[in-house]
């Protein structure tokens, strides 16, 4: 399965080091033409769809600079799958960690 990750630099390469690609991004428009070309978006339609990965990380202070598109991507149900990770300095304010989504979703404490 191939993995993508946009974010931080030190985060990308940190995720470089076990092998995932990334783009280094920190302000919006950087990680938008990012999120675009990951998702096939934006004009990269030459790309074979077996090209794209299938899952894409997204670091939550990159994710919270789209986060209205990463809302539509997810709304079609396609992949790349999203998968937001805390940045250098731990979870934004008022996001919940995996486990709080998991014991909130199911009442089960991971």
């Amino acid at each position: 399965m191939k993995f993508f990750i946009i974010g931080q630099r030190e985060i990308v390469l940190a995720f470089r080091l076990i092998g995932v690609e990334g783009i280094v991004a920190d302000k919006r428009e950087t990680v938008l033409d990012a999120f675009n070309r990951v998702t096939g978006k934006g004009g990269v339609a030459n790309v074979p769809s077996e090209e794209l990965p299938r899952v894409l990380i997204l670091t939550e202070e990159a994710a919270s600079q789209i986060e209205d598109e990463e809302i539509e991507w997810q709304k079609t149900g396609k992949f790349p799958l999203i998968v937001e990770v805390p940045g250098l300095n731990g979870h934004l304010k008022g996001k919940k960690s995996l486990s709080d989504s998991i014991k909130e979703a199911i009442g089960v404490q991971v």
